[in-house]
């Protein structure tokens, strides 16, 4: 188990390896070492984004967001959905009719809500990590809360016009974007590695009489 409790799907944990080194009596002994398969950071940051947006109500969109300071510690974390004290069972979820039918006119996206969230004074020179390009709304806050850099992993809506004019203002004001590659194609975590005597047996669905 990894000190972020996420595990690879790779394969299970790598088993305990030895080193060996002398003591002061010239003795040789084994000592154990830090396992491989453990996350690099972007592959952490990342996973947390993708794991906030199970928290998203959309239907068709479920997308995170991770903010990060120069220290490698997370500062803010945000979702798609609707403002506060708005009853997402009265708005809108989809994408036709008219503009007012539709979620566009409502849902925050989010990387609004990871800077609104942010649990600093600020995310000044900081790194936000999202699946999707940021679109020319959530550009300008990027812009505006000094984020330097933007890691996302798709960029599936380059051609739209949204997508288009964030670039160029993000071209503009410096700020960096870059492409993440997956090293491996899911993270899995399961709660009872830490405890695997805690794990339901097969049995434990039925009820007794």
């Amino acid at each position: 188990m990894s000190e972020n409790g996420v595990k690879s799907t790779a394969g299970c944990v790598t088993p305990t390896k030895k080193s060996r080194y002398s003591d002061t009596n010239g003795d040789h002994k084994d000592v154990a070492k830090k396992r491989d398969n453990y996350l690099d950071w972007d592959e952490y940051f990342m996973a947390v984004a993708f794991l906030s947006a199970q928290r998203s109500k959309d239907p068709s969109s479920q997308v995170g967001a991770c903010i990060v300071n120069q220290e490698k510690k997370i500062v803010g974390i945000g979702y798609n959905g609707m403002p506060n004290k708005c009853d997402d069972d009265e708005l809108p979820w989809g994408k036709d009719g008219e503009w007012l039918d539709q979620k566009y006119p409502y849902v925050c996206h989010a990387e609004m809500n990871a800077i609104m969230n942010k649990n600093s004074s600020d995310v000044k020179d900081c790194t936000i990590y999202v699946a999707l390009f940021p679109c020319n709304e959530c550009a300008k806050l990027i812009i505006q809360s000094g984020i330097r850099k933007i890691v996302f992993l798709s960029d599936k809506h380059h051609e739209k016009p949204a997508t288009i004019a964030s670039k160029k203002m993000l071209d503009m004001a410096k700020v960096e974007y870059v492409k993440y590659i997956p090293k491996q194609h899911k993270i899995e975590i399961d709660f009872f590695e830490i405890d695997p005597d805690c794990r339901p047996g097969p049995m434990s669905s039925i009820t007794s009489p």
